[in-house]
């Protein structure tokens, strides 16, 4: 079904954004924290990771390289999806489309049997989902610029991302105590149907909070008049899109790499997280998804600290902050084994990623044109993308190569810190566009 007339979109100032409308905005950030948290991080991924599936090695192998795949597709079709919601100015309708999709996906994740026969099935269906996720963040990120202003754009995309987190959190209290332990709702064990029905869960929970931003927030003029891009004029466009770049603002083309690069990292983190709680410092489910609870507090805190500070100093600075954070609290996990010492760097990792999510995703804002943004959020999503297996290719490499689960932390950490070095060399947006 076609989305409603489009409106005017919001013009791009200093004043303060309609409250309502970001607020609507981030909903749909708490609405894809069932497929971020629950799905792929602290509950589902561990369930498929687990001895039902061939054991931690072999599973955790196959959904990294079940991950990567989906981002080499997500890198080749991105910059389309985002020039295309430019120039029909449809952003609002790709964004409810994808969603709903990666809703479905979700659900059927229900189909998932507890045997190695099932495995490469969960996979697909979360490496699909994941495709259709990165496509409807391309259309989410793209309204920020024009739903904030430049003044306040770190405030609110810190606002979105902590949203996320705290839907996180009572997501994952839901499933804990309804489908978990206690197991409130009474399902039974047997074949995993109380995990399994967590995906359905999960997928009504993302498209109930889509609903908000696709009926408040309006979408923006068409970039172009005239008939529709076809596929290969598209990537034409992007051809030419890159050599403005390179002629006009090397340093957007350098941030993309950098950040895409290190964003790989930051996603690993969360990616991996549960699994190697579970395969490595022997959490049960019940204690991933507590751990996961205050994890979400704390990724939560730091997201709003960061999005405060982002518009007083600067992306950069609060992004190569945190980069260091996740290195510091990141590197005693390779050498210490007790579940202590997992809860205490893990939630330091927690704390530091937001920050660097949400200022990565305000650096690039601070230097998109009105008309551009899907654009340029569509390259930020390719780029991430075309490395996008650096991370659970060198986490599977590591596992493989070395016997242990543990050693992929190793691969995550190496990805964080060529992101890092990568940013040092490029310079922030003016003072001007802060």
């Amino acid at each position: 079904m076609d989305a409603p007339p489009p409106a005017p979109a919001p013009a791009r100032t200093d004043t303060a954004p309609d409250r309502r409308r970001v607020w609507a905005w981030s909903l749909w950030d708490v609405g894809s924290a069932a497929f971020n948290a629950v799905m792929t991080t602290f509950v589902f991924t561990v369930y498929l990771t687990g001895e039902a599936f061939g054991g931690e090695d072999r599973a955790s192998a196959a959904l990294g390289w079940g991950m990567g795949a989906a981002g080499v597709v997500v890198a080749l079709l991105a910059p389309v999806v985002g020039q295309r919601s430019d120039g029909t100015g449809r952003r609002r309708f790709w964004l409810g489309t994808n969603t709903m999709l990666t809703a479905l996906l979700t659900g059927l994740c229900f189909f998932v049997l507890p045997d190695p026969s099932y495995l490469w099935l969960g996979v697909g269906l979360l490496a699909l989902a994941n495709v259709f996720d990165e496509f409807a963040v391309v259309n989410y990120n793209a309204m920020l610029p024009g739903l904030a202003g430049r003044e306040h754009i770190g405030r609110v995309s810190g606002q979105g991302w902590a949203m996320g987190y705290f839907g996180g959190i009572l997501a994952l209290a839901i499933v804990l105590f309804g489908f978990v332990s206690p197991g409130l709702l009474g399902l039974p064990e047997e074949d995993a149907l109380n995990v399994r029905a967590v995906a359905l869960f999960s997928g009504l929970w993302i498209a109930a909070f889509s609903v908000p931003v696709l009926l408040a927030v309006p979408d923006a003029p068409p970039a172009h008049r005239g008939p529709r891009f076809s596929v290969l004029r598209s990537y034409r466009q992007l051809g030419r899109t890159l050599r403005e770049l390179w002629r006009d603002a090397p340093d957007t083309l350098r941030f993309l790499l950098a950040s895409a690069v290190f964003r790989d990292g930051l996603n690993a983190v969360f990616t991996f997280g549960g699994v190697i709680a579970a395969g490595t410092f022997g959490f049960g489910l019940t204690d991933v998804i507590v751990f996961a609870i205050v994890g979400n507090v704390a990724a939560g805190l730091g997201a709003l600290v960061g999005g405060r500070l982002d518009d007083r100093l600067g992306p950069k600075r609060v992004i190569l902050g945190a980069l260091l954070g996740v290195l510091a609290a990141g590197t005693p996990l390779l050498f210490l084994e007790s579940t202590a010492a997992f809860w205490v760097c893990g939630l330091a990792l927690c704390l530091f990623v937001g920050p660097a999510q949400s200022a990565s995703r305000t650096f690039l804002g601070r230097l998109t044109r009105p008309g551009g943004e899907g654009a340029l959020y569509g390259l930020y999503a390719t780029t991430g993308r075309a490395v996008s297996f650096l991370a659970p290719t060198l986490f599977a490499v590591f596992v493989s190569a070395l016997g242990a689960q543990r050693w992929g932390i190793l691969g995550i950490l190496l990805v964080v810190l060529a992101g890092t070095v990568l940013l040092l060399g490029v310079r922030p947006p003016a003072a001007r566009d802060r």
